[in-house]
């Protein structure tokens, strides 16, 4: 077995790799990472993994799982055309499309979270309405639809993806609340950051610049300022957000 092998499992099942060599016992390396992801290896995987000797096997997976590994491949495969028109014709990245995907519902079309959520890339009833989504559960129709809601929370926050991100999952009043940030929400934090284990997520490095005009006394006062002013102030922009590729490492944190 060369390298980690990697499987999303539930918290309740027990995934075991065994390889194709072993005739009577192997050692088996599980470790959980952050983001729930169960790395499965022949090979110590650091203090912190379990140990599991398992025997009289013949090779091959065994889980309680009815999905085996090839069928969730082929599953992430099935919809690459898909992801890619709808990508390109809302110029979202489709690198970022299929981590929201695989966050989302793990390519499972039928996956419905306990708040509503449907299909694929988890539409709400009200969001697949608004984006004209009559099946959600139809891959191409939940793909069509969750991407137009990307590009909607991409142009809503400057292109920058990880507060749209924060947005699709919290909603974008959340992240307005807050000053045009991520939530301090555990599971939207948990959220963005899953994504970015998985794909790299543009953020910003530059505060967006408001010239704002006031008239005092009968006369017109400019000041600048980062905090946006009140509706109806006369105002202009002068240094919007700048998106930069946040680079990440193995495990999913920022290479400074």
């Amino acid at each position: 077995m060369k390298g980690h092998l990697r499987f999303v499992c539930p918290a309740a099942l027990l995934c075991v790799w065994v390889s194709s060599s072993s005739t009577a016992q192997a050692q088996i390396y599980a470790l959980r990472e952050k983001d729930g992801t169960l790395v499965l290896s022949d090979k110590p995987l650091g203090p912190n993994a379990q140990t599991f000797a398992v025997q009289g096997t013949s090779g091959g997976i065994r889980t309680t799982s009815t999905s085996d590994f090839s069928q969730a491949v082929r599953r992430s495969s099935q919809w690459d055309s898909a992801i890619e028109e709808h990508a390109a014709a809302h110029r979202v990245r489709p690198e970022l499309v299929r981590a929201v995907i695989q966050v989302e519902s793990a390519y499972n079309p039928r996956a419905r979270s306990v708040k509503g959520a449907m299909g694929l890339m988890q539409l709400m009833p009200d969001t697949a309405a608004d984006l004209g989504v009559v099946n959600p559960y139809d891959p191409e129709q939940n793909i069509r639809g969750g991407v137009a809601y990307l590009r909607q929370l991409l142009d809503k926050f400057n292109g920058n993806e990880e507060l749209a991100l924060a947005a699709y999952n919290a909603g974008p009043g959340a992240v307005s609340r807050y000053g045009d940030n991520v939530p301090p929400y555990r599971e939207t934090q948990q959220y963005v950051d899953k994504v970015r284990a998985r794909t790299n997520v543009m953020g910003t490095t530059s505060s967006t610049i408001y010239k704002i005009f006031r008239v005092i006394d009968g006369r017109e006062v400019v000041s600048y300022s980062n905090v946006k002013p009140p509706k109806g102030t006369r105002h202009e922009i002068v240094v919007r957000h700048r998106a930069v590729s946040m680079p990440t490492a193995d495990d999913g944190s920022e290479v400074p």
